[in-house]
């Protein structure tokens, strides 16, 4: 029986990914043993349980950019990462370790290497994050989404897979109608997504709060996740309009259901977002965060514009461009239709399986 550790996390770019590679792995040998490793105190102590998976959390926490008393502490956490890192894999005995990006993949994947055991690299961005270059020197394979990656990765190690996203959200067009008796919106109103990203995005929901009246009186509907910092203030803004075309969530389980009644999308561009837009072939307005490491949103984004595959708003301008952008896109659907058949044809939709597959050749 093959034993597999995938590691990383801190948002769900990281996490669905780690998902569904893993749900992969299991298609093909369902005897497969899968662990996961994430960060204590992050999102995926709490999704990876929900998808059936056992975690255990490692004590890592990032480097912040500013001056920071946390900083202080990192190298101590950094060295009870490694140990504990050395101890679940002496423990798991895993024929493959797997990173995904983010805090826990470093100490897992550095450990996991220097026992002699291979490791895998998944990139989700168009730009190499930091854990990811330092690893990719003792990793036997890359998976990447993007082209040209080796700017920042030996080629001889790379494979264009895509990204890995979650299977119910491949085919979305026949759940239209259970959409919208899901989240008790109206068939007969055009709908505006709104993805703000797990966490949430300021900008992106002041812009929305501020224009959902005019969005609501131009006949249009809004299905909103603002992740939990801002979800009262979302409900309390629907709330003083009394509409029944506008509904909030902090954070959407069921995206496959979102997709399905969307008619246009407004997302940040992180990584998963932009491959499950490409997926699901809807056209979106991306909003890139702007402080995202090396600005790897805008560059993720720019690749989707500059294909004529989405349209592009600048963090700092979404107060001012959001709404009316989406306003104009809604009203024309020969647009709808462009941005549609192009993001299409980026679409990956067997990545999981094929980095499933590297994975076993790996072990």
């Amino acid at each position: 029986m093959k034993k597999i550790i995938i590691s990383g996390g801190g948002t769900g770019g990281h996490i669905y990914p780690a998902i569904a590679i893993a749900n992969a792995l299991k298609a093909i040998d369902p005897t497969i043993q899968i662990l996961f490793v994430g960060a204590l105190g992050k999102m995926e102590m709490e999704k990876v349980p929900r998808a059936g998976y056992e975690i255990i959390g490692l004590p890592i926490a990032g480097i912040k950019r500013e001056l920071s008393v946390d900083n202080i502490s990192f190298p101590f956490k950094l060295t009870r990462s490694l140990l504990k890192a050395r101890s679940i894999i002496k423990s798991f005995k895993p024929d493959i370790a797997i990173g995904v990006g983010g805090f826990a993949s470093g100490p897992l994947l550095i450990i996991a290497s220097l026992m002699g055991i291979p490791t895998l690299i998944q990139e989700q961005n168009s730009y190499a994050g930091v854990t990811n270059k330092l690893l990719a020197k003792r990793a036997k394979a890359i998976c990447v989404a993007y082209p040209n990656m080796d700017a920042f990765f030996p080629k001889s190690k790379l494979k264009l897979t895509g990204n890995p996203v979650r299977n119910d959200i491949l085919s979305v067009s026949h759940k239209r109608e259970q959409a919208y008796a899901h989240f008790g919106l109206q068939p007969n109103h055009k709908t505006l997504l709104i993805i703000g990203g797990s966490l949430g995005a300021k900008t992106i929901n002041e812009s929305i709060e501020a224009g959902l009246k005019m969005i609501i009186d131009s006949s249009y509907q809004v299905l909103w996740q603002t992740g939990k910092p801002y979800f009262e203030r979302a409900k309390a803004a629907i709330s003083a309009l009394k509409t029944p075309y506008a509904q909030a969530f902090d954070f959407i389980y069921e995206m496959d259901l979102a997709y399905a009644l969307a008619d246009v999308v407004v997302s940040r561009a992180g990584a998963l977002s932009v491959s499950e837009l490409c997926l699901v072939e809807k056209p979106a307005i991306l909003v890139p965060f702007p402080y995202a490491s090396e600005d790897h949103q805008t560059k993720n984004a720019m690749s989707l514009v500059e294909q004529n595959a989405a349209l592009l708003v600048k963090d700092k301008n979404a107060g001012e461009e959001l709404v009316q952008t989406a306003l104009r896109l809604l009203q024309d659907a020969d647009k709808q239709h462009e941005l549609s058949k192009n993001i299409k044809k980026l679409a990956k939709p067997n990545a999981a399986k094929e980095i499933a597959e590297t994975v076993l050749k790996l072990c």
